[in-house]
């Protein structure tokens, strides 16, 4: 697995999102890991892929009314079977942290790359997450000058709380190891 000068995972799936700008100069060098599921608590769906292109049908669930004026987007999003779909180039500026703070330098999107795992707070992930999101973490590592990485709730604790409880952050690091 690796990543292109462009930015984009060879080999992947990729669905262009228009919620997305051009990065201010400087580096990235923060991961933000989020979780995501749309309708809440349902998997399998197409429902984070159309509210990031917004196409999301707010007559499909009660929910999407309550979000379909929002903007947003992550580089990637990995799913429960393990694939990964990346919908902004990793040099854009995906729109996923919102207001936040790491090591005092405030709006995170600025120099973060964003990965949502196809997740709750409520329900572990799945052994197929963790060994793409290892497997992606490191192309990352090998390709930008990443110095940390973070949940959202780390990077945004007033207003978060994801990638939550069950996510196993001992796992996902100890797996950077193996590979």
């Amino acid at each position: 697995m690796r990543i292109d000068e462009q930015g984009l995972l060879v080999g992947g799936e990729y669905i262009p999102s228009p919620n997305c700008d051009n990065r201010p100069v400087g580096t990235i060098e923060l991961l933000v890991i989020h979780n995501i599921s749309l309708p809440p608590g349902e998997f399998g769906g197409d429902g984070v892929q159309r509210f990031f292109t917004n196409t999301l049908d707010v007559t499909d669930h009660p929910y999407y009314a309550t979000i379909s004026e929002l903007k947003v987007s992550a580089h990637f999003f990995v799913r429960r079977d393990g694939r990964i779909i990346q919908f902004v180039p990793c040099l854009k500026r995906a729109w996923h942290a919102g207001e936040s703070c790491w090591q005092g330098k405030f709006r995170c999107n600025d120099f973060s790359v964003g990965i949502e795992l196809e997740g709750s707070d409520a329900v572990p992930f799945t052994d197929e997450q963790y060994v793409a999101l290892d497997r992606l973490t490191i192309a990352l590592r090998e390709t930008y000058p990443i110095r940390g990485i973070a949940g959202h709730s780390d990077i945004a604790p007033q207003r978060k709380t994801d990638p939550g409880l069950y996510f196993e952050w001992v796992r996902y690091l100890a797996g950077l190891c193996r590979l």
